[in-house]
């Protein structure tokens, strides 16, 4: 890991962030260590940049698109020329033929670890301030630990053992830390600065690490303890998802009032990475959207027509289902001057199908030359996704939408599950109903008896896109099955990724994952 020391000035000249933080747009420059950071605001300015690092989960080749593509939601399909084709690296991601060499898994250990070191680099800032009171220091700890735990559970998630390093100014190589011991360390972390953290739900704490967000993270590592340690604790997914819905927190009547431009007044959403057009906005509209769908959506883009639902996850939504066409752009693409559907580049219309169908002859061969049953598809082929509203009027910006990482119909599922594995579906059963009854419009298609698998299908729909897939198909135990375009059971020791060769490079103390060859 680079834990390269940097100065104070350094770091506040990256601290402008976005407004729905609060964290402050003026850049602070020069400024005397003995007199700056004793009221909110210089302290806003100076924990921006851990704040930020959040924004390293969302590109399409970090933590969003790892979980997407790895599983059976989401797909970047080469396009007939070539279009992402990238060396293979998205096929690698589907048919799960990654190795410590690829790119995907380089950049998300890059961007797990870097954004590890933003937040130990303004702790070791922040934690040296004698100009604070007691409480105000401990919280702004507080949630600077809450976020380091949080790219912690990143990482064990990813890679399961990592280097544990919480002192900004060790220079010292780590090694290894087991799995089940960086577990214990988040969990402890969160539960000892839960009692220091705001506890409000307002504009004033969005964007916040509040004591929802610890609570959440705490219900996602307890709904995760038999498969990163061994042993369940669904009690203790419970015990947090119920202290989580005694604060201020409610499901928005609308479900796409989560995730149009301006949606920071969802009460709702419990942590979000909040994006800005102007400072590193929220980009999925160029990862998904066709060369020319900007002229029929009423928008200026140069997008790059990649990422799109995988044929059978789209197929699995009800029709009936509001999530289904508030998630996925389906159909021909009108050109608003003509009335007339737009032409691809290819000479064909511009009709967005659920279906991606190889065009023959273009099928492509892995890394050791083996013929395989990926190939071009036609640029238009895809459902594209558009859960995040496009605003029209965009004129080659990146979105506004902030991206929810937690919000409280996951905490209702979480809690459903939990529920369902100790054998209480009735209890599970109004929960899992409130959610479906929102989606639906009515109660015509609230369940009667629950099932685990019931519980799963309404993750998949509910929480589509939203870093959860790969997580909870290893959990629910289909990560490994055939799928599209991989008809073939993975290897078990595939639910890790690989340690990348280049963190082994800066580092020869890491050791591999067991089941990919060592260094």
């Amino acid at each position: 890991m680079n834990r390269t020391i940097k100065y104070i000035t350094f770091l506040l000249g990256l601290a402008l962030m976005v407004a729905c933080t609060d964290l402050g747009e003026e850049v602070y420059d020069k400024l005397p260590k003995d007199t700056f950071g004793n009221t909110p605001e210089q302290l806003n300015a100076i924990i921006g940049p851990a704040y930020k690092s959040l924004k390293r989960l969302q590109p399409y080749d970090s933590a969003w698109g790892m979980s997407g593509m790895t599983s059976d939601a989401m797909i970047a399909p080469t396009r007939l020329g070539g279009d992402w084709w990238d060396g293979g690296m998205y096929m690698e991601q589907t048919m799960h033929t990654w190795d410590a060499r690829s790119y995907s898994v380089q950049t998300l250990w890059d961007n797990c670890t870097a954004g590890l070191t933003a937040v130990n680099a303004v702790y070791s800032i922040v934690e040296t301030n004698d100009l604070l009171s007691p409480e105000l220091k401990a919280r702004y700890l507080g949630e600077l630990r809450g976020l380091r735990a949080f790219w912690y559970y990143q990482l064990i998630d990813y890679f399961g053992n990592v280097p544990l390093v919480t002192d900004f100014k060790d220079t010292s190589l780590p090694s290894i830390t087991p799995r089940e011991q960086v577990y214990q360390f988040i969990v402890d972390e969160l539960n000892e600065i839960i009692p220091v953290l705001r506890d409000d739900v307002s504009d004033e704490s969005y964007g916040k690490f509040t004591q929802g967000a610890a609570r959440t993270l705490l219900a996602k590592m307890y709904l995760n303890a038999e498969e990163w340690t061994g042993t369940p604790n669904w009690s203790g997914v419970i015990e947090q998802c119920e202290e989580i819905k005694k604060l201020g927190y409610s499901l928005t009547a609308d479900w796409t009032a989560n995730f149009t431009v301006h949606n920071e007044s969802s009460r709702e959403i419990i942590l979000p990475i909040c994006f800005s057009a102007t400072d590193g906005g929220n980009s999925i509209h160029l990862y998904t959207l066709h060369y020319l769908d900007p002229i029929a959506l009423g928008f200026k883009a140069a997008t790059w027509n990649g990422i799109c639902g995988v044929p059978d996850f789209v197929k699995a939504f009800d029709d009936a289902d509001s999530r289904k066409e508030a998630t996925f752009l389906i159909g021909p693409m009108i050109d608003p001057s003509t009335g007339e559907v737009l032409m691809t580049t290819a000479n064909r219309p511009l009709n967005h199908t659920v279906d991606l169908n190889i065009v023959p002859g273009t099928e492509k061969r892995d890394a050791a030359g083996n013929l395989t049953g990926w190939g071009e598809v036609n640029q238009e082929d895809g459902a594209r996704i558009k859960k995040w509203q496009f605003e029209r009027g965009m004129a080659n910006t990146d979105m506004e939408n902030d991206v929810a990482i937690f919000r409280l119909a996951d905490v209702y599922l979480m809690e459903a599950e939990a529920l369902v594995r100790l054998g209480r579906a009735v209890e599970a059963l109004p929960l899992v109903n409130e959610i479906r009854q929102r989606a639906f419009g009515n109660t015509q298609h609230n369940y009667n008896v629950l099932t685990l698998e019931d519980v799963y299908r309404e993750r998949r729909f509910e929480l589509a896109y939203e870093f959860t897939e790969r997580q909870d198909m290893i959990r629910f135990g289909t990560f490994l099955q055939p799928k599209f375009m991989k008809p073939y059971v993975t290897e078990s020791y595939r639910k890790l990724l690989p340690i990348p060769f280049t963190a082994w490079q800066k580092n020869n103390k890491l050791t591999q994952n067991p089941g990919y060859p060592g260094f």
